[in-house]
């Protein structure tokens, strides 16, 4: 029988970039079907999150990171650009933001046909792989080809329906709230929420003590 579980997603979020390659194995070792839900980053959802945080916060993040992806041979390079416009010095996050929001978009669009998390996990790669420019059409042509999707679609449906698309990221968010939590990467099974990459573990463990097996 095929579990079921939801993920929660950011492209922002670099331990969440982190945790896919885990949970992609996952998905190809055992009988298992993950639910990509994207939510928008904390610098959409709170701005001002960067400000109130501890100065050595932002810097820690950076340093553990790029220790995590060395040890465990995960490619990965500072994004260029970042998909939030933010001044790195002062933690002020720009009025205008051109990446973000129409990749979301086309994620989410993804996600209506399910392929979310092919999606997600092919344009991740471009972003945290530190291609130039992953956000131009050409690279995420590219990236959606390998999703299984064709990105003129998925780009005239984003910014065709783009606000029921943000209700339907609002709607995740929300539901990841009321599985007990607020941030990414989140893997929710039975109700049960497991915050962080280095949590995987024991999520496959739940799961296989609720009959998770091996494809064969």
């Amino acid at each position: 029988m095929t579990l079921t579980a939801d993920l929660y997603f950011s492209f922002r979020s670099p331990y969440t970039y982190l945790a896919m390659p885990k949970w992609r194995a996952a998905m190809q070792r055992y009988d298992l079907d993950i639910v990509l839900r994207q939510v928008y980053p904390l610098a959409i959802r709170e701005p001002n999150f960067f400000e109130r945080n501890h100065p050595n916060w932002l810097r820690y993040t950076f340093l553990d990171v790029w220790r995590i992806a060395a040890h465990e041979g995960i490619t990965m390079r500072p994004p260029k650009p970042d998909p939030i416009v933010q001044d790195i010095a002062t933690r002020q996050i720009a009025a205008e933001q051109p990446y973000i929001y129409p990749v979301v978009r086309m994620g989410q669009v993804a996600a209506r046909r399910g392929r979310g998390f092919a999606f997600a996990d092919a344009v991740s790669q471009r972003i945290w792989g530190g291609t130039e420019n992953w956000y131009t059409d050409a690279n995420l042509t590219v990236a959606a080809q390998e999703a299984g999707l064709d990105f003129a679609d998925l780009q005239a449906e984003a910014q065709r329906d783009a606000e029921a698309l943000d209700a339907e990221v609002a709607a995740n968010q929300a539901a990841l709230e009321a599985a007990g939590h607020w941030g990414v990467p989140t893997l929710v099974f039975n109700g049960e929420p497991f915050f962080g990459q280095d949590r995987i573990a024991l999520a496959i463990a739940r799961m296989k003590a609720a009959g998770l097996e091996e494809r064969g």
